[in-house]
């Protein structure tokens, strides 16, 4: 299916409205040719003339097999796919009074989230009269941004959109490659952890 949605973007043969065109590709010698002389070229390679780029002058085309030039525009945009790394952003919704209890929580997944390449956009939502609270909001924005300083950037500081006031943040290169350090040895594991659990 996707290739017939590429197939209208590129005109062939005698589609091809220019008089003369210049040709580029391997078994060609790279050159301007008049339209007729073009074609009768790729006819005897048995391939079509695709014109890759219209808005030349002349026209820019490569003489190659058509369903072939196709396969291989899709495999290059799904290559192209491939590099952009999908980021996900993670929300993390706070009250503008939340508790030590919920904050360490929250915190608590954050930092995973960053861990793993995700974006944090973390915002205080007040209801009814709470947004009488918005510094109280801030200040809780800020100090999450400020305890998650190890693990990301902050790519907008705290903003007042209706009811929501939010920050967003971005993991550091540093924080995701974590994962891969070496860990401490495994003694020290045990207490590192218990440690943990006591500040929760």
């Amino acid at each position: 299916m996707k290739n017939d949605s590429l197939k209208g973007q590129h005109r062939i043969n005698e589609q091809i409205r220019a008089k003369e065109v210049r040709i580029v590709g391997d078994e060609v010698e790279p050159k301007v040719y008049p339209i007729a002389q073009a074609l009768r070229l790729a006819e005897e390679h048995e391939a079509d003339l695709v014109e890759i780029s219209p808005n030349a002058q002349p026209p820019v085309c490569r003489i190659i097999d058509y369903s072939k030039f196709l396969y291989q525009l899709k495999k290059r945009q799904k290559e192209q796919k491939a590099k952009q790394v999908k980021v996900n952003v993670k929300e993390i919704r706070f009250g503008p009074q939340t508790d030590d209890h919920d904050y360490n929580f929250k915190l608590k997944h954050a930092k995973g989230f960053l861990e793993d390449g995700d974006k944090v956009k973390a915002y205080v939502f007040f209801k009814g009269r709470s947004i009488l609270f918005k510094e109280q909001g801030e200040v809780l924005l800020l100090r999450f941004a400020n305890d998650l300083e190890d693990y990301a950037k902050v790519d907008q500081m705290p903003v007042l959109e209706g009811k929501r006031m939010t920050i967003q943040l971005s993991p550091k290169k540093a924080a995701a490659s974590k994962k891969s350090v070496a860990p401490k040895p495994a003694e020290d594991a045990p207490k590192v952890a218990s440690a943990e659990t006591e500040g929760e």
